[in-house]
């Protein structure tokens, strides 16, 4: 299969899974961040360099791809173990040899716990239930981690821990056995990749507790509602396609504020594509004192500027749209400074749906452009949220 075959398949940049196919037989199965970005990668010059001789042989056998799209890459990634078990293609398997596959394990205790153990160790006979082959450990631990904030599990360290606090943190005490067995219950049907049944039961259970004004339990339902709909995968976001050059520094910025009250800035800093908190910068908010998205980020842009003993980033992210992009590089013109912008578009559920700028760069450095926007997202929250308490505590 060649680069001029994929352009017709015309595929999403969303993500999901994808197969490469000969025929009906399936050769291989992956999943993707980006589907259009994540396939494109397997006809690079340098594929025999990246991905070795096998994944070369694979390419050039395939003369089909066809993918699935689904809501989250947590849920791509246990899409892709659950096809892989289905199906077993001939690439996936010798790509890796199958004794250091992962899976999940549930134990069949009363209070299940939920355990990785790797192919060669795994005793099947030992647990109540299997998921997997997952291909890489350390992501399957990130999706855990994921899932755990949802869904709370015992694991080995918790139980070795048999700490007080830590069991009422995760719920887990023993007046709510019951809830628990309804995580596993919901975790077991999550791995499965049914969702829509999860949410579905959540959704009745909540009407149901509102019904019996419960409201206390009724709210933490909806937080799962919430949390099943709008999950928070960023960690999962991989740079395994991007090479970063030496001295690469990305500076990403947002606003936060409610209503105009209490209203924050901040600069994150990303070296090579890695977080460096040690440059993060927090900015109050001096000149504006209504809501006014697009001043506020004049401000801090223009406050940072004249820290001429912090080093220019290669590229700079802006939560929001055009307009956020403008006065970005309205500012950079009026200091007469060339570095070059991208700001990132949300959907209603504050989702990336467009990357705004130059096309070679939000195309090349996707992943951590979003890596970005989401860290400075995730700081100004938490800035603006400390400062508001702080207010209400005065």
């Amino acid at each position: 299969m060649k680069i001029k075959d994929l352009k017709k398949n015309n595929l999403p940049d969303k993500p999901g899974v994808y197969f490469f196919k000969k025929g009906k037989d399936i050769l291989y199965i992956g999943k993707a961040t980006s589907l259009k970005s994540r396939v494109r990668s397997y006809f690079s010059k340098d594929l025999i360099n990246t991905r070795g001789p096998m994944i070369l042989d694979m390419v050039t056998l395939a003369d089909n791809i066809v993918w699935q799209e689904t809501d989250s890459v947590l849920e791509a990634l246990i899409a892709e173990a659950n096809l892989i078990k289905k199906y077993q293609p001939k690439y996936n398997t010798k790509e890796k040899d199958n004794k250091s596959f992962n899976y999940v394990c549930l134990t069949k205790e009363d209070l299940p716990r939920v355990l990785i153990e790797r192919e060669r160790l795994l005793e099947k006979d030992k647990y109540q239930a299997v998921y997997g082959p997952f291909p890489k450990g350390g992501e399957l631990k990130e999706a855990l981690g994921i899932i755990r904030r949802i869904f709370p599990f015992l694991d080995n360290d918790s139980v070795k821990k048999n700490n007080k606090q830590f069991y009422d943190q995760l719920k887990l005490n023993p007046s709510s056995q019951i809830e628990y067995k309804k995580n596993i219950k919901h975790l077991k049907l999550f791995f499965q990749g049914k969702k829509k049944s999860i949410l579905s039961s959540l959704k009745k259970e909540m009407m149901k507790k509102a019904l019996e004004q419960k409201f206390e339990q009724a709210s933490e339902i909806k937080r799962k509602i919430f949390a099943l709909e709008h999950i928070n995968d960023i960690s999962l976001i991989k740079k395994e396609s991007l090479s970063y050059q030496n001295g690469f520094r990305v500076e990403a910025y947002d606003i936060a504020h409610m209503s105009g009250l209490n209203m924050v800035g901040v600069m994150v800093v990303l070296e090579n594509g890695q977080p460096s908190k040690k440059e993060y910068r927090k900015f109050i908010i001096r000149t504006r004192s209504k809501a006014d998205d697009i001043g506020a980020l004049r401000e801090v842009l223009e406050r940072r500027l004249k820290h001429i003993d912090w080093p220019l980033p290669s590229l700079i992210v802006l939560d929001g749209g055009l307009a956020q992009k403008n006065i970005g590089e309205k500012v950079l013109k009026e200091n007469k400074i060339k570095i070059p912008i991208i700001s990132v578009v949300k959907d209603e559920r504050h989702k990336p749906k467009v990357i705004l700028g130059e096309r070679s760069l939000s195309h090349k450095y996707k992943e951590l452009i979003l890596i970005a926007n989401s860290e400075s997202h995730r700081f100004a929250i938490n800035f603006h949220t400390k400062k508001r308490n702080q207010k209400f505590l005065k």
